[in-house]
């Protein structure tokens, strides 16, 4: 870490599963301070009312050991900070109830439960508990807590909500909560709606754990191999898995013999899914008992006789314990063996990026000695001419600015979010037809002050649009005019067929996306029929995602690889196949020869990535595997553990039709500033999914002035990029017909077209726009039609 700035204060969330703790000993080992335990536990038989409960380390054993409490204590439970803490009805660890079942939540761990109130004693940090009220009232795996009416029951995700306020209360220091969520958007997007609205930074540093760099060989089960390093005891409580009977009940899998005895079992009951060797999908529980004696002070201690096998039925089983006990700890003689010292933090980049890296640092600069196997074929096909449209795309682009004078940007914001209400209003539509936003900033040190103000437009459901912000400067917008707000709308998208990612949590994996965007928003070409959708990803900045910082060094190209790896992983997880342009946005240049080495650099960058390299491991790429809500709610994973996942790639050239592997062209724009004083930004321009195998056609026309990508077979969306070079002849349109395509995008050279109050379209005015050669553009203009 930095410097003390950047230390948090953590409340953890802990069910006593290992994904918990370890997420809670990574927050240490990236500098953090975890102030509290919070756990929420099944309310008692006896009680409809959910209570807090706080257990002090110094009380906690006379929990256990006051037999006394069992029958008298269900009522006194909501005492202060330092309040004996016990279960309502029955002393914790003590006594089994005959009524005791799992909850089987999609969100809480239940089993184990007795033992929890040990671990404040165990680690000398306070425990606060809370009872678990109300059901799983909303099943999507995105959360909003708009989404229940008031008639309807309060779903269990907001138990944790009264939970951590209590916490807030008691520790008014703490300013960020973490949990052990890895491939679940279920858990990871429940956490994250409670945490930021109690003004919490969210952690989740095992998020896409699996998919992340790891020493070789490969090995699924990496995680359990990295909690073992550091002395992590994980013994199996629950099994619900037809690959795993209850005789792996209180196996430790936070050992090399525990997980291998897994991983063998997962393999004869089908391909073992990524996630399925650690339990991510629901197939074991585990409760810690030990960890490493800088954090763990104790281990807990339950005897055989006190562990009871309950069979559930349907492959399900799980142990009720009683007399759970702490022990002290014999100190390791070789204190090297299972510490936090051990901890290991994924690398920065991917293996694929490092090579990425490592070729730029041995390429020639200049641009012709720069070879490309992509582009041996330079063989052109015929244009689609737009007038042979027969249909519009159902997007639509408003653009929305203010040239009044002597406003504020905060008044100038607030007019426009108020035109953008109006202006949805009478098309009687919501927030959520929109799709994605670009802002244009006079100056980035307005952003402050916009942010929240823009943000106010999505306060009803998850999955804000995607957006890219970039500031132009002030010779780039008209007079009086510090602000323009471009949205793509989709009017006719049904609400459950508009899909998104939304990562707010700081993780290893990419940046947390805190303000109101998504990292990418996706939606089908045919609300009738199609397979295939077309995925709007936000612009990507080179931060260290578990700092949420820029790197401490300053380096451009590793910058513009970071950046781009944060696009691509992005891109690999909502399963983009292919992508329809790239833009890279570099803020002001001093000279123009390092702004033409600069676009020369993303070229460069942008055709190795879409070549790979020989050899390269099919699973290199791949989403992570199905999480519980998948395999009981997505029709996709019916199949689950009988086949192995093929994984993911991008570019995936056998969807592009024909043997030539072209790149998409990529263009380069000059800006004033960008997000965090951030030296690169990415945007994938039209990332497309769905497709089937050859299904793509590239084409190229007009001497290299024209891009198209179509795609379909039958109806067939076609998107088309032209280019304006300098030396051109003066053309507004490129061929007869073009206005029946629809202009999505253009980015300029403010220089040459001065931005047009009068148009209303979603234009980027740039101080300088290049080609991936070097070579200056006047504009490059992005069009869609269907035919």
């Amino acid at each position: 870490m930095g410097n003390d700035i950047d230390k948090l204060n953590v409340i953890a969330l802990i069910s006593g599963g290992k994904d918990s703790f370890f997420s809670l000993l990574h927050c240490r080992a990236n500098g953090h301070t975890v102030v509290a335990l919070a756990n929420l536990h099944p309310p008692a038989a006896t009680t409809t009312t959910a209570t807090a409960i706080t257990v002090d380390p110094a009380s906690a054993a006379a929990a256990i050991s006051a037999p006394v409490l069992a029958s008298t204590s269900s009522t006194d439970v909501g005492g202060e900070s330092g309040s004996v803490g016990v279960v309502p009805g029955g002393v914790v660890g003590n006594e089994v109830d005959e009524n005791e079942h799992d909850l089987n939540s999609f969100m809480y761990q239940t089993v184990g439960h007795q033992a929890i109130p040990l671990y404040a004693e165990a680690t000398g940090i306070p425990l606060y508990r809370h009872a678990i009220a109300g059901g799983a009232a909303q099943h999507g795996k995105d959360y909003s807590h708009y989404g229940a009416g008031p008639a309807e029951e309060e779903d269990e995700t907001e138990s944790m909500l009264h939970l951590l306020e209590t916490v807030k209360a008691a520790h008014p220091e703490a300013n960020a909560v973490c949990a052990g969520a890895i491939l679940s958007t279920y858990q990871r997007t429940r956490v994250e709606s409670v945490a930021t609205r109690l003004g919490l930074t969210p952690l989740a540093f095992l998020w896409k754990y699996p998919v992340l760099p790891a020493p070789a060989p490969k090995d699924d089960a990496q995680l359990l191999i990295d909690m073992a390093a550091v002395g992590l005891e994980a013994r199996i409580i629950k099994v619900a898995s037809g690959g795993l009977d209850d005789g792996f009940l209180w196996t430790n899998v936070a050992d090399y013999a525990g997980k291998n005895r897994i991983a063998r079992a997962m393999g004869r009951f089908g391909a073992a899914e990524t996630g399925a060797a650690i339990g991510e999908g629901g197939e074991f529980e585990t409760l810690v008992l030990d960890g490493p004696a800088t954090f763990f002070k104790k281990r807990i201690v339950i005897e055989e006789q006190d562990r009871k096998v309950v069979r559930e039925g349907g492959g399900s089983s799980w142990l009720s314990i009683r007399n759970a006990k702490l022990e002290e700890k014999q100190l390791p003689v070789d204190d090297n063996i299972g510490g936090e010292q051990n901890i290991r933090i994924p690398d920065l980049l991917d293996p694929k990026f490092v090579d990425l890296l490592n070729e730029l640092s041995s390429t020639p600069s200049e641009e012709e000695n720069i070879p490309s196997k992509l582009q041996e074929d330079k063989e052109e096909l015929s244009i689609i001419p737009f007038s042979s449209s027969n249909a519009k795309p159902p997007l639509q682009y408003w653009t929305f600015f203010s040239t009044s004078p002597n406003q504020t940007i905060e008044q100038e914001t607030s007019f426009l979010v108020s035109q953008i209400r109006h202006r949805l209003s009478e098309n009687s539509l919501q927030s959520t037809s929109i799709i994605s936003s670009t802002i244009l900033l006079r100056s980035m040190s307005s952003f402050a002050l916009v942010n929240p103000i823009y943000a106010s437009l999505f306060t009803t459901g998850p999955n804000p649009p995607s957006r890219v912000c970039v500031a132009t400067g002030d010779d780039s917008l008209p007079p009086n005019c510090s602000i323009v707000i471009s949205l793509t709308i989709h009017p006719s998208l049904p609400l459950d067929q508009r899909k998104g990612l939304h990562v707010q949590s700081r993780s290893y994996w990419a940046p947390a996306n805190i303000g109101p965007y998504s990292q990418a928003v996706w939606f089908p070409f045919d609300n009738d029929s199609s397979q295939i959708e077309f995925v709007n990803i936000a612009g990507q900045i080179p931060l260290v995602p578990r700092t949420m910082a820029l790197p401490e060094v300053s380096d451009l190209k590793n910058e513009v690889v970071l950046a781009l790896q944060h696009l691509w992983r992005i891109g690999v997880e909502v399963g983009v196949k292919f992508w329809g342009f790239g833009v890279v946005y570099f803020p002001v240049t001093v000279g123009v020869e390092l702004m033409r080495e600069k676009a020369r650099l993303a070229r460069r960058v942008w055709e190795v990535i879409h070549e790979g390299k020989e050899g390269e491991d099919e699973d290199q790429e791949e989403e992570g595997g199905p999480d519980l809500w998948d395999k009981r709610y997505n029709s996709a994973y019916v199949s689950y553990g009988e086949e192995k996942g093929a994984g993911e790639k991008l570019p995936d050239w056998s969807v592009v039709k024909g043997e030539r592997r072209v790149p998409p062209p990529v263009f380069v724009c000059e800006v004033e500033e960008l997000p965090r004083g951030a030296g690169v930004e990415w945007q994938g321009g039209l990332g497309i999914k769905g497709v089937k195998e050859g299904e793509i056609e590239v084409r190229e026309g007009e001497a290299g002035r024209v891009w198209q990508v179509v795609v379909g077979d039958g109806k067939r969306f076609v998107q088309s990029v032209v280019v304006e070079r300098f030396g051109d002849e003066e053309k507004k349109g490129l061929w007869e017909g073009e206005k029946d395509a629809v202009m999505v995008a253009r980015y300029v050279d403010s220089s040459v077209y001065p931005f047009d109050v009068n148009e209303g379209l979603p234009v980027v005015p740039c101080k300088s726009l290049w080609d991936g050669k070097g070579e200056r553009l006047k504009a490059v203009t992005v069009y869609q039609g269907v035919v």
